[in-house]
């Protein structure tokens, strides 16, 4: 067990509530909190006080619970530190800073890399939970060229944003979230014939990305591929 705990993906996590009387619902498969998602384990720890809606919003207050849940993973033995909510990543250089292990709060962070994927003509199409709230200062991406190449596509007002907001959250059908998510991507597409690429910021869009792949012939990177990709460069 000590061998496992060394090798562990910690992940900060949303605070989800459960109503009274209600069970807390297992990760579904290919979520970044389910175990069989890697081939090594994950440890989680909520960040007090971290609602969808205050992390998607941008709270900046949440930050020094960040860190303290940062740190308490990493005390129980995680390699590695991720994230549930793709918006933490303003939280990405303190969280860094704060403990000697590798931080990647976000799969936004992957856009300098998969830009240099595309040709100089093509496009990214970045699908989140929230346009309104995800702003290109979040991209690190600093050539107004390359800015130029990023599309961004949000599900707000459909039916797994209005879930998402609530306190606590009721559980969303993956046929609802592959709804809202492919109408997004057939409406960018449409606009952007020249999208050759999409990365999805929400955290639980890859328990649908196998489908998105299959319908749009895309390749699709999410957290779980950052996450994994993360904890191979320690083991």
């Amino acid at each position: 067990m000590a061998t496992q705990a060394l090798r562990s993906l910690g992940i900060l996590n949303l605070e989800r509530g459960v109503l009274p009387g209600a069970t807390p619902p297992k990760p579904r498969p290919g979520s970044l909190l389910n175990p069989a998602t890697f081939d090594f384990p994950v440890i989680v720890e909520t960040v007090e006080g971290a609602w969808a809606d205050r992390v998607v919003r941008g709270d900046p207050t949440l930050e020094s619970a960040c860190i303290v849940a940062a740190r308490r993973l990493v005390e129980r033995g995680a390699v590695a530190i991720s994230s549930n909510c793709g918006f933490f990543i303003r939280h990405q250089a303190a969280v860094a800073g704060s403990v000697n292990v590798p931080v990647a709060l976000s799969s936004l962070l992957l856009i300098p890399l998969l830009l240099r994927q595309l040709p100089p003509l093509a496009k990214l199409a970045v699908l989140t939970i929230d346009s309104t709230n995800c702003s290109k200062d979040l991209f690190a991406v600093d050539n107004p060229a390359d800015l130029e190449r990023i599309v961004i596509g949000g599900i707000e007002n459909g039916t797994f944003w209005k879930n998402e907001m609530m306190r606590p959250p009721p559980p969303t059908d993956l046929s609802d979230i592959e709804a809202d998510v492919t109408a997004c991507i057939k409406r960018l597409c449409s606009a952007h014939p020249e999208i050759a690429l999409i990365l999805f910021e929400c955290t639980g869009f890859p328990l649908i990305a196998p489908a998105i792949r299959r319908a749009v012939g895309l390749p699709v990177y999410d957290i779980t591929t950052l996450s994994g990709a993360t904890v191979a460069s320690v083991k």
